[in-house]
């Protein structure tokens, strides 16, 4: 099973209807695929019948109400490209302390001074979401620190992995390991690096350990995992019983590869059983009752983004993910270790795994918190990135991290 089954049972149970009207192959996967639905709606049935009691064209409204108002993940950057060895476009955007030619900067030309390189944090982001998860320590981070924030290959704003439109090899976390290696040579040529990953992102940022050392050992003066895990994701249960996880874990690879050669199709089931989809995403997105409905919507529209290929395009990787041994890389940096208790996709467990690796690392388990934690909890995970960012001493240590408000039903972000 991979890190999210979850989003991956999701698209299963939305393009059930829709795979019913097929035959041959295709019917059976609609049977399994209609199999695995059941196993995800019954997990999520809180959330579902909920919406399921509100009249569709009223649920519609509101989703365009909140794609409309939401101020979640309008924040952007100067725009670069990187390629990947492959090719793959990767799209990144960079957010400067102080524009090109700013008045520092004049002064240190007037003075005959090369201005040194300053720190800057790569934010790399989780399966089937963008750059914009990061939204409330972009905000709250802007004017603080240089930081950079890219989509990764097939996701977001990034072109779709060259090789595997080609059908030459298979998404691998190795693979995107080398891609953030291709942004960092394009968007961060010199001076320190903060490395910052969250669930896919943090198996990215192992990667890139694994083929880089040198760059670590000479680039990197802190890094922080958040949510993710170094291994062993075969293991997890996604808080489903027994025979139900055992029966997903058989039947879904098989299922995922017949729904990806069927993406219009089934693109058409998800956006008809959307209200299903969008009460699954939230069981795995978040542990919180009072979660802002906009966070929620927002959290939905970017797994709404990841096309049905995609997702089964990445889907194998996570099962062969194992990257423990790269985390020696850490062992002498500063590390911030943080996860949600009530996590369904990567357990808490795991990252406790990745801090006894780390003895120096500061862990973080952030309690009613679920795998979107940097949404659901951003006062918490702003608040100790800032505090390893001030350790690594890539911001002063009287810097002032504020604005990343709540997201609370209560309040909204500043």
């Amino acid at each position: 099973m991979s890190e999210s089954s979850a989003e991956a049972a999701a698209a299963v149970a939305s393009a059930a209807a829709a795979a019913a009207s097929g035959g041959g192959t295709w019917r059976r996967a609609s049977v399994a695929g209609t199999a695995i639905g059941v196993v995800a709606a019954g997990a999520a049935a809180g959330v579902a019948i909920e919406r399921l009691t509100v009249g569709r064209g009223m649920r519609r409204k509101a989703r365009l109400a909140l794609d409309s108002t939401g101020p979640y993940g309008a924040l952007r950057g100067t725009p670069g490209k990187a390629y990947a060895d492959d090719g793959t476009e990767l799209y990144y955007e960079v957010d400067d302390v102080e524009p090109q030619g700013g008045p520092a900067n004049r002064r240190r030309r007037l003075f005959g001074r090369k201005a040194p390189a300053p720190v800057t944090v790569v934010f790399s982001h989780g399966y089937c979401l963008n750059q914009d998860s990061w939204h409330f320590q972009r905000a709250a981070l802007r004017g603080v620190v240089r930081t950079v924030h890219w989509d990764q290959r097939s996701h977001g704003r990034s072109g779709r992995g060259a090789a595997q439109v080609r059908d030459e090899q298979p998404v691998s976390i190795d693979q995107l390991g080398r891609d953030l290696k291709a942004v960092v040579d394009a968007a961060v040529p010199e001076g320190p690096i903060v490395l910052v990953g969250h669930s896919m992102g943090g198996m990215t940022v192992m990667a890139l350990a694994a083929h880089y050392p040198d760059l670590i050992r000479e680039r990197v003066v802190a890094v922080a995992l958040i949510g993710t895990s170094s291994g062993r994701l075969g293991e997890v249960n996604f808080g489903l019983p027994v025979a139900g996880v055992n029966a997903v874990r058989r039947v879904l690879p098989g299922v995922l590869r017949a729904l990806g050669q069927q993406a219009a199709l089934v693109e058409r089931g998800r956006r008809a059983t959307a209200d299903l989809f969008a009460g699954i995403i939230k069981r795995y997105s978040f542990a919180s009752r009072d979660v802002d409905p906009a966070i929620a919507r927002f959290a939905e529209r970017m797994i709404e983004g990841t096309p049905i290929d995609v997702v089964a395009e990445f889907y194998p990787a996570f099962t062969e993910h194992d990257k423990t041994e790269a985390l020696a890389a850490f062992v002498e940096l500063p590390v911030l270790v943080l996860a949600g208790v009530k996590d369904l996709v990567t357990p808490s467990e795991h990252s406790e795994a990745i801090a006894d690796l780390l003895p120096d690392a500061e862990l973080v388990l952030v309690p009613d918190a679920g795998h979107l934690v940097m949404l659901e909890h951003p006062e918490v995970v702003t608040d100790r990135l800032a505090d390893l960012l001030t350790r690594a001493g890539a911001v002063p240590a009287g810097a002032t991290v504020s604005g990343y408000g709540s997201a609370s039903s209560t309040a909204r972000p500043g």
